[in-house]
């Protein structure tokens, strides 16, 4: 009986070995790898604004927030001055910057693009950038996450879309604008002030307590904060809290 079903046990753990290894198989691919892809318009993430304004010298970038990030964007399609040769059948492109380098470019396709459909445009950037076909689903979007950078592919006005975004990039965000807060909350606290302890309740007030009012002088002991108050055996007052 044992031996019989040996095979089935064995072919089960096969299949279950073979699909938990295509659903845990990562994209190693990192930014400093991909190839050159003229989709990408000449652009790559990593570019600083001196060479981005090489590329497309109308370009002009917008002031840097709290964060260090900046952004711009530009319009083959609708701007006469700019040469067209290498935007064949693109709409805009958004570029995000922090500290003077891309990390986020965004390119919108019209419909009449090559890879016209979502589908196409993952088959097709896969390819060109030697990339897996293991894109998810997300919304109405199709992304797929890399060893430090993510893409998203969505259809948008009729035309496909295209997002990369450098993983490292969003941490650094991340983190400055949890300092940021954490400083912001920080200053919103303030700080402990000297209270005053009752030398016979063993009580403590605060300054601007009105109960400090009916402690008499020659019992006042003075504390640099509530901390030193607490560490001598006071307590702070229930008329104060």
């Amino acid at each position: 009986m044992i031996h019989r079903s040996f095979p089935a046990l064995l072919f089960c753990i096969l299949v279950l070995a073979a699909v938990c290894n295509a659903q845990s198989t990562p994209c190693r691919a990192k930014l400093a790898d991909l190839p050159a892809a003229s989709e990408l318009g000449g652009f790559h993430l990593g570019m600083t604004e001196e060479q981005v304004k090489t590329r497309v010298p109308q370009v002009k970038f917008g002031p840097k927030n709290e964060y260090g990030l900046s952004n711009t964007s530009i319009s083959p399609d609708f701007d006469p001055r700019i040469d067209k040769t290498n935007f064949s059948d693109v709409r805009t492109i958004s570029l995000d910057f922090l500290d003077d380098q891309l990390t986020s470019l965004w390119i919108g396709f019209e419909g009449s693009f090559k890879w016209n459909t979502a589908a196409a445009f993952v088959e097709g950037i896969s390819r060109e950038l030697a990339l897996p076909q293991e894109w998810t689903t997300k919304g109405r979007s199709q992304q797929l996450t890399c060893a430090d950078f993510q893409l998203s592919v969505s259809m948008i006005g009729g035309g496909p879309s295209l997002r990369i975004i450098s993983l490292a990039a969003e941490e650094t965000i991340a983190a400055r604008r949890q300092a940021l807060e954490d400083a912001a909350e920080g200053e919103d606290k303030p700080e402990p002030g000297p209270v005053v302890g009752d030398a016979r309740s063993k009580l403590y007030y605060p300054k601007n307590c009105p109960a400090l009012k009916s402690i008499p002088e020659k019992n006042r002991l003075a504390f640099e904060n509530e901390s030193d108050a607490e560490k001598a055996g006071f307590k702070r007052a229930a008329a104060c809290q």
